[in-house]
């Protein structure tokens, strides 16, 4: 057997999509406080409420396409 299930290029969507879903987890990071008493409005940003979410999802659909799709080389 010489062929694979996946091709090369379904194969580069694969990893397009998990740095597309990395990008999105780094979204969300930050907005945290070193004073545990003291509340922080940073995290109810746009960013981290509305963008990373997108982003993330966006990753799952890159990688569900890599996964289904067929591409021919």
């Amino acid at each position: 057997m010489d062929k694979m299930a996946m091709t090369r290029k379904g194969l580069k969507f694969l990893l397009a999509g998990l740095i597309v879903m990395i990008a999105g987890f780094a979204l969300l990071t930050g907005g945290g406080s070193s004073d545990p008493a003291v509340f922080n409005w940073s995290m109810f940003d746009f960013r981290r409420l509305v963008a990373a979410p997108i982003v993330i999802v966006a990753g799952i659909i890159i990688e569900v396409v890599a996964i289904m799709g067929k591409f021919k080389d």
